[in-house]
C-alpha cells in the first residue's frame, strides 16, 4: 500500500543553499527509483528557511529496508544535524485520493 511522508525542515539561514543543493540531489536520484511515486517540496511563505517535503512511495517497508540506505542519501543524512535548527518533523500518511488537473 502506498505511503506518504510529510517532512518539515527548519533550516539554519546560513545553511539554506547547502540544504537545497543536497536535497535536490536526493530528489533527482529518488525519481529513478521503481517504488517512487512522487515528491513535492514546499517553502513556507512566511519563512524562507522553513520547508515541507511531501513524498509518496509504494511501500513503507521498502522505504525502511531499501530506500533509506541508498548511497545517494548518505551525504544528505550525515549533513542534516549541521543544516537544521531542530530535528525534522516526520509524519506518515496513507493516501486515499490524488487529483491532478488535466491538460
Amino acid at each position: 500500500m502506498p505511503v506518504t511522508y510529510l517532512i518539515k525542515f527548519d533550516v539554519l539561514p546560513e545553511q539554506r543553499d547547502r540544504f537545497l543543493a543536497l536535497l535536490n540531489g536526493v530528489l533527482d536520484a529518488m525519481r529513478e527509483e521503481p517504488m517512487f511515486h512522487q515528491a513535492m517540496l514546499h517553502q513556507d511563505p512566511e519563512s524562507a528557511d522553513r520547508f515541507m517535503l511531501c513524498e509518496t512511495w509504494e511501500s513503507h517497508e521498502d522505504v525502511l529496508e531499501v530506500q533509506l540506505s541508498r548511497p545517494y542519501r548518505e551525504t544528505w543524512h550525515r549533513a542534516l544535524p549541521e543544516l537544521l535548527s531542530q530535528p525534522r518533523d516526520v509524519s506518515i500518511w496513507e493516501p486515499l485520493r490524488t487529483d491532478i488537473q488535466r491538460a
